[in-house]
């Protein structure tokens, strides 16, 4: 048997179904939306939803972006952050950890930082415990409870705070108005008095 003989009549079927899906799929379409179309797409956004809203999304782990967002946030002085999402979807989960993400690395640095590792050369350790003073900045009991009473109350003295937390709780102190004179002697030998 030839073999043109045979691909020549299947081609040809071929051909007229693929004529006669066009035609069918031209006649159908609707008015405004072109002959071209064969069926309406389905958007993105409506398919990405449907895909987010099968995956499942541990709410505890967003909890723990969501904590972790706001503590960075009430350390800094800056409002917390709302979502009104549910923390079962992935979109709460994309939105808890980017902002801990974004506030951690805000917070790693404070506007003054330079200025208080300074005075934290001359004033003691980060750790240091001595009674009237407590920390690397050496803050006493009432700056303490004025300026980071929180953190007082559940962390204890300066000196169980991090770094970090010590110099935005000086931070808050610097923004209140009171600059750098809790600290006068070492202010001056740093050159910010």
């Amino acid at each position: 048997m030839n073999p043109k003989r045979f691909l020549l009549p299947v081609f040809a079927i071929l051909l007229i179904g693929a004529a006669t899906v066009t035609t069918l799929a031209a006649a159908s379409a609707q008015p405004g939306r072109g002959a071209t179309a064969a069926a309406p797409k389905k958007r993105p956004a409506v398919a990405k939803l449907r895909k987010e809203r099968r995956r499942h999304v541990n709410p505890a782990v967003v909890r723990r972006f969501r904590s972790a967002a706001w503590r960075w946030q009430a350390l800094m002085g800056v409002r917390p952050a709302k979502s009104y999402a549910s923390l079962h979807s992935p979109r709460a989960l994309r939105y808890w950890s980017g902002q801990a993400r974004r506030m951690s690395r805000l917070a790693a640095h404070p506007p003054h930082k330079r200025a208080w590792l300074c005075i934290h050369r001359f004033e003691g350790g980060w750790n240091d415990s001595g009674d009237p003073y407590w920390g690397g900045l050496q803050m006493d009991r009432g700056f303490m409870s004025t300026y980071a009473p929180a953190s007082l109350l559940r962390r204890g003295w300066a000196n169980r705070w991090t770094p970090l937390e010590q110099m935005w709780v000086a931070e808050r102190a610097h923004r209140s108005g009171r600059g750098y004179s809790p600290w006068p002697n070492t202010a001056h030998y740093c050159g910010l008095l």
